[in-house]
């Protein structure tokens, strides 16, 4: 091995600790402590919000390694991008890191995750083809190993922040947990630089990049592989909702698994655990035990790979339509869901990375690898403009008129009541007040007789002002919601009126834990809520329904539960088809450095 790969694969594993161990907690910062930051009377980001900006975020990390690659090929060469991004990278961190100290912490929010965006997107390109630029045709036999290490680094630095960060931020807060992987990353810095006078530095291009670039042999290899990647695309649309729509999902599901009670968040550790062990399974058994009976080219490799992200969000459908019937399945159903997700990383990611690099001309390596990444841009990009359509506005104050039969009209009367109001809906529609009421006190004594919410079939639902009966759907195990289709008469519009139902369960005490003495006695969102006075449920005891209820006009979303990941399958699927003819008539070609 040549001697800078120890610095770069050190490198890697610090960073992608400081990256993945940020992302981790993203959507669960965003819905249940963003809204504390800076005192009470925050609002709380819907599950869809946080969904789409998620996405929206990962996207442009996936857009910016284009600027890196650029910078890298053309003026500054691999190595300085990497080092001058880096410095922009680690000060990303130190903005989250400093959220709520001074100032809207939504704008440090946003700062901070665009500086990472450049940093970490810039030098993503760089990285991935400066460790193939340390090998030529002497020692090329090794870049299908040094690139599954390089992957491992990944995922080794991955496992242990997906870990540690929910950890932190549920017991020391986002100060700590975003504070950490800040650490990390300097460190990250450090041994880059450290490796300096190790490594095989090549040159940036510069004409000869813009020559190659246009020529007919570097035009034929992007038009080549673009079609390659737009199929990539959708595997990474399905991939990174691990991080948004399967953590909510995890929220609903029984997470004692393996004697360990585990946080949402905590749950993604299972793809980079898998991963370490996947990566020389695949490499040393499942490759070569198929190449006897089929013979296992990358582009087959891939094909394979993206049949299985079907499969594997076919598995979490099943559990999301068990959630829906009020159910709480065991996490070990999502984990088969990983186990498949994760098989089907390693044979599209890591193949298509190493695949991309050998069919990249010498002087477009970083900007072939860029282009790979564009990949991941553009589902994510696809997967936040989809969260974004499904979700239902909430109608306006000057919007809404209560008291007519039809949608208002500008200038009507405004009588508009909070929004937030707890138990019942007085003064949203008082001429179907009594009914809402009545058929509230009916569920309320079935679930303290019961302890739980009865079988939706068996309630009569109220009915509206319009003469339309209210409706009914279970969430989850102990959530319904109560919704009438409003003055519009459509159902999933911003004029519906909702009431969402929530079982009061009683708060368990954290199981004992080896890690006991390094918490502190109450989680970081206890003691915010107790220092800022805010209250998010009404003591036991004076609820007069059992449960809390909710109430709002619009909101939600146009698909959900079951729905939502059934519609990704059926897309992943199609995808799969559509790649087997294309990879029968790709015609592969590769460039090694001499």
């Amino acid at each position: 091995m040549p001697g800078g790969v120890p610095y770069i694969i050190s490198n890697e594993a610090a960073e992608r600790f400081s990256f993945y161990g940020m992302r981790t907690i993203l959507v669960v910062f965003m819905t249940q402590y963003l809204w504390l930051m800076d005192g009470p009377g925050g609002q709380k980001m819907s599950e869809t919000q946080a969904t789409a900006y998620y996405h929206d975020f990962v996207a442009w990390v996936y857009f910016t390694p284009m600027i890196g690659a650029l910078l890298a090929d053309i003026f500054l060469g691999k190595y300085r991008t990497i080092i001058y991004l880096s410095l922009v990278y680690c000060a990303g961190h130190a903005a989250l890191a400093f959220m709520g100290t001074a100032g809207d912490s939504k704008w440090w929010l946003f700062m901070g995750l665009t500086l990472i965006t450049l940093g970490s997107g810039g030098i993503k390109p760089c990285v991935s083809a400066h460790v193939g630029d340390q090998f030529g045709k002497n020692n090329s036999h090794l870049l299908t190993k040094i690139y599954n290490w390089f992957y491992f680094s990944i995922n080794a630095g991955s496992v242990v922040s997906t870990l540690m960060t929910p950890w932190l931020l549920k017991w020391y807060g986002p100060h700590w947990a975003f504070g950490v992987p800040g650490v990390l990353m300097a460190l990250a810095t450090l041994l880059f630089w450290m490796g300096r006078k190790k490594f095989i530095h090549i040159p940036p291009g510069g004409k000869k990049f813009t020559r190659e670039l246009f020529s007919r042999e570097g035009l034929v290899a992007i038009g080549k592989l673009l079609p390659l990647y737009l199929f990539i695309a959708m595997f990474w649309a399905l991939f990174d909702q691990t991080g948004s729509s399967w953590v909510f999902q995890a929220q609903d599901m029984n997470r004692h698994f393996l004697g360990i009670d585990w946080l949402e968040s905590q749950i993604q550790a299972i793809n980079p655990l898998l991963i370490l062990t996947f990566i020389p399974l695949f490499t040393f058994v499942v490759y070569p035990a198929i190449d006897k009976v089929y013979k296992l080219t990358a582009l087959r490799k891939i094909g394979i790979g993206l049949f299985l992200a079907a499969a594997a969000f076919g598995i979490v459908t099943l559990s999301q339509s068990w959630i829906d019937q009020g159910q709480r399945p065991s996490v070990a159903w999502q984990l088969l869901a990983y186990a498949l997700l994760t098989a089907s990383e390693v044979m599209v990611s890591i193949v298509a990375l190493e695949f991309s690099y050998t069919q990249a001309p010498r002087n477009m390596k970083s900007l072939i690898m860029a282009t790979f990444l564009l990949s991941v841009w553009a589902g994510n990009f696809l997967t936040s403009a989809i969260n974004k359509a499904i979700i239902i506005p909430q109608a306006s104050a000057q919007e809404l008129s209560l008291g007519f039969d039809q949608k208002p009209q500008s200038g009507d009367e405004i009588n508009l009541p909070d929004p937030n109001q707890t138990y019942g809906l007085h003064s949203i529609d008082p001429q179907s007040d009594t009914q809402v009421d009545t058929f509230l006190q009916k569920l309320s004594d079935s679930v303290i007789e019961t302890g739980s919410f009865p079988p939706l079939n068996t309630l009569t639902p109220p009915i509206d002002r319009w003469g339309n009966p209210w409706h009914i759907q279970q969430l989850n195990s102990v959530t319904i919601r109560l919704s009438s289709n409003g003055a519009d008469r459509e159902q999933k519009t911003k004029w519906d009126y909702n009431l969402l139902l929530t079982l009061q369960e009683p708060q368990k005490a954290d199981q004992e834990s080896w890690s006991d003495f390094l918490r502190p006695e109450q989680t970081w969102l206890e003691s915010r809520k107790k220092a800022l006075s805010v209250t998010s449920e009404e003591p036991a005891g004076e609820n007069p329904y059992a449960f809390q209820a909710q109430s709002s006009i619009g909101g939600g979303s146009k698909l959900e539960g079951a729905s939502y990941f059934r519609f990704f399958t059926y897309l992943m699927l199609a995808t799969a088809i559509l790649f087997v003819p294309f990879a029968f008539f790709y015609k592969e070609k590769t460039y090694l450095q001499s």
